[in-house]
């Protein structure tokens, strides 16, 4: 059993990016610049904001945090992101979901330029992902097709299965599995609360990608023999051994999976790291202008 380190490769493909962006200021160029709209107080979204200003500095790039109160109107907020798709400073933003129950997350991410949605959120993006165009692709699955890349794995012809249908990594993962390029060129299945032999379905599978927000759903009999299993669950759940209150738990049961597999992703140290990578990675593009214009 190989254990996947998503924060060892995390911050291979942060210094990778550094170098580069040291080159391009060398050069004479623009140094990118990622903004991040963050509303509340979300505990989640605190922690998750930290690490990506963070990234941003390892990167080298320049970062901009603005904050509003939970209280903050939809149009508000809309006027913010217009004037960020307006600023020539900003390469790209994110909002960081969720967002407030009175605030529409799909009227937000629609009035993002897509040429700065470095979250990879917006119709044209997903759109075009879908069909394989050059485009921002949705951070986490990104960064799974980099673990699955840097570990070598070999996705062609394998079955993988899906757990979870979201719009952020259940269905953006399931097209770049099927997509004809490596990763990918698996035959792909995705299951759900309603798929009636999702446990038959797993004892099939080569690779299972658990995105379901369930703690410990995977079991040790879902599981055969030398599967690949990629844990995208993080929810906290309460332990109070721990300075915080809480522990971050996956969609897998570790303990009792991890024996069975040829690679397993912990949680956290998995695909977390890269997920943010995968958004330096999308930033360092709309920098170049590589994908748009």
């Amino acid at each position: 059993m190989t254990l996947i380190d998503g924060k060892a490769i995390s911050e291979q493909v942060k210094q990778e990016i550094a170098a580069e962006v040291a080159e391009i200021v060398a050069r004479g160029g623009k140094r990118p610049h990622l903004a991040a709209i963050l509303v509340g107080h979300d505990g989640g979204s605190e922690t998750y904001v930290a690490a990506k200003v963070k990234a941003c500095e390892v990167c080298g790039f320049k970062s901009s945090l603005i904050r509003y109160e939970s209280n903050v109107t939809e149009e508000e907020l809309l006027a913010k992101v217009r004037e960020l798709n307006e600023d020539d400073d900003v390469d790209g933003f994110i909002v960081q979901l969720p967002l407030p129950k009175h605030i529409s997350e799909q009227k937000v991410i629609e009035t993002i330029d897509y040429r700065k949605d470095v979250d990879g959120f917006h119709p044209i993006n997903v759109g075009r992902m879908s069909i394989g165009l050059p485009c921002y692709v949705s951070a986490t699955p990104n960064g799974i097709l980099e673990l699955l890349k840097r570990y070598q794995i070999g996705t062609s012809g394998k079955k993988c299965v899906v757990l979870g249908r979201s719009n952020i990594v259940g269905k953006p993962m399931a097209a770049l599995m099927m997509q004809k390029a490596y990763p990918g060129d698996a035959t792909v299945t995705v299951c759900h609360s309603r798929s009636k032999d999702l446990i038959k379905e797993c004892q099939e599978a080569d690779i299972i990608i658990a995105a379901l927000g369930q703690p410990n759903f995977v079991k040790e009999e879902m599981v055969k023999e030398g599967a690949v299993v990629i844990d995208v669950g993080t929810t906290r759940v309460p332990d109070a051994t721990k300075k915080s209150g809480f522990k971050l738990t996956g969609d897998v049961k570790f303990d009792e999976v991890a024996p069975k597999c040829s690679y397993i992703t912990p949680v956290p140290g998995g695909v977390g790291p890269m997920t943010i990578v995968s958004l330096m990675k999308n930033t360092l593009l709309a920098g170049k202008k590589a994908i748009y214009q």
